[in-house]
């Protein structure tokens, strides 16, 4: 190495450590975010509670930010005042559906059982590191906070309602912020997703994430009388029933590898115990390693649907509703965040590889803009459920703030090198022009009657 290089190393590691060391100095106030948000669960496209306690702290900071972006979503930008690419920091607003968590808003039943004031806490914790050490001083290119809306696929009725009024277009917020062009001008993206299981130890970075669409099934009948005359009416909870059935029949034939995931709930199964069933609702996701083995899958659940309709001689709707697409983790940025992880556990410590079943729409984001989405140790109880909390709080917003802020000056540091390394080999999947006419081209209405003689309409 020569001594050139040895000192820019050297002066690299001395940012890193003041920018540690003013998130240790503000731990305190990193934890009093984390805290006031768990407190405050609200759903998708509703955070404006917490879109303002975010915008409370980056004017704290002096950061210039824009609110109200997808309806509640915040973005703070850092300049360096020099050319070089721009590093984004994520975190969700939202929180999903747990009325029994104690933490659980009394009126909504929204709780952050999935931990996303951890990655808000950690986000704002790795800017205030980074701008109150002073380092943007020695970076060049942006630093990015953004705090990004509705990334739980919930209150789906209360989504499409603002679709119908013209507020949003695309259900997930990270897929509305690409079409209104707020990741444009962001080269990479990075966050923190918090967990309990023990296959991510303290840390870990997954191979990918399932992709998955939303299905809404509607089954209609004809009401009658349950108890005088039922035979005069068509069941819809019959139609259901043997749906749900005939998708549980279907499950052997998910092969292993494609980790397929279906999930269904009835929404609405009538409306009072004496009438027939005549309007009954399904909604589930269906979850796949890629987009062909959920269309595979899809299918099949489609063919249960109509199945059940089928049997009683009912209508069925279905409509199909985008989702989000696999994760691909960069491995460039991987290997950045796996040094500056090691700095705080064991090699031990740390996970690599495992497939995650579960759903994120930074997926979209990392087919479009090199991006990584690490899993950080340290909660406890089950994800989604009334026993998730943030229990090793010195890890979860401390380490992961220090370890984000380490790696944007990993990125940024030396004229932004390693950025622009990072970003000139990246090869995007699609453009944001082809994303976002795929996603309407996923959304999609189809109806079937089973009633007389009246043919199965065709799928095209």
């Amino acid at each position: 190495m020569s001594t050139s290089e040895g000192e820019q190393v050297r002066h690299k590691e001395e940012l890193k450590a003041h920018a540690c060391a003013a998130i240790d100095a503000s731990g305190d106030e990193i934890a009093s975010i984390a805290d006031d948000l768990f407190e405050h669960p609200e759903l998708g496209f509703k955070e404006t509670w917490a879109a303002g306690r975010v915008q409370q702290v980056l004017a704290g900071l002096g950061v210039p930010f824009r609110s109200g972006l997808a309806l509640t979503g915040v973005k703070g930008m850092v300049d360096s005042g020099r050319p070089g690419p721009t590093v984004a920091l994520l975190g969700e607003l939202d929180s999903v559906l747990v009325p029994s968590h104690p933490l659980a808003d009394r009126a909504t039943g929204a709780a952050h059982a999935c931990g996303h004031p951890m990655q808000l806490a950690a986000m704002l914790g790795a800017g205030l590191g980074i701008v109150r050490s002073g380092a943007l001083e020695w970076l060049d290119g942006r630093l990015v906070l953004f705090a990004v809306p509705a990334e739980e696929l919930v209150d789906l009725q209360y989504r499409l309602d603002l679709v119908g009024e013209g507020r949003i277009e695309f259900l997930g917020g990270k897929a509305e912020l690409v079409r209104l062009g707020e990741f444009d001008d962001i080269d990479i993206a990075l966050m923190v997703h918090a967990s309990s299981s023990p296959d991510d130890r303290m840390a870990s970075i997954n191979s990918g994430s399932n992709a998955m669409v939303i299905k809404r099934m509607q089954f209609v009948g004809k009401a009658a009388h349950a108890g005088s005359a039922p035979w005069e009416g068509i069941n819809a909870l019959n139609a259901a029933n043997l749906a749900l059935s005939a998708i549980n029949a279907q499950r052997e034939t998910f092969q292993d590898s494609d980790f397929i995931r279906v999930h269904p709930i009835v929404t609405r199964g009538g409306s009072q115990v004496n009438v027939v069933p005549d309007d009954v609702r399904i909604e589930t996701y269906v979850r796949g390693r890629d987009s062909e083995a959920v269309a595979v899958a899809g299918s099949k659940v489609d063919r249960a649907a109509r199945a059940g309709a089928l049997a009683v001689g009912g209508r069925l709707r279905i409509q199909t509703l985008p989702g989000y697409l696999p994760l691909r983790n960069d491995p460039t940025l991987a290997g950045l965040f796996i040094e500056n992880m090691l700095s705080f556990i064991s090699p031990d410590d740390f996970s690599e590889g495992r497939h995650w079943s579960a759903s994120t729409d930074m997926g979209d984001i990392s087919q479009l803009i090199p991006s990584l989405h690490p899993q950080i140790g340290g909660a406890t109880g089950t994800l989604h459920a009334e026993d998730f909390a943030c229990t090793n709080t010195a890890h979860l917003y401390g380490n992961a703030a220090k370890c984000l802020a380490m790696t944007v000056i990993d990125l940024l540091s030396n004229e932004a090198a390693a950025a622009r390394e990072v970003v000139s080999s990246f090869v995007p999947a699609m453009s944001r022009t082809d994303y976002v006419e795929r996603l309407r081209k996923l959304s999609v209405i189809r109806e079937y009657d089973f009633q007389g003689d009246e043919k199965l309409p065709r799928d095209d």
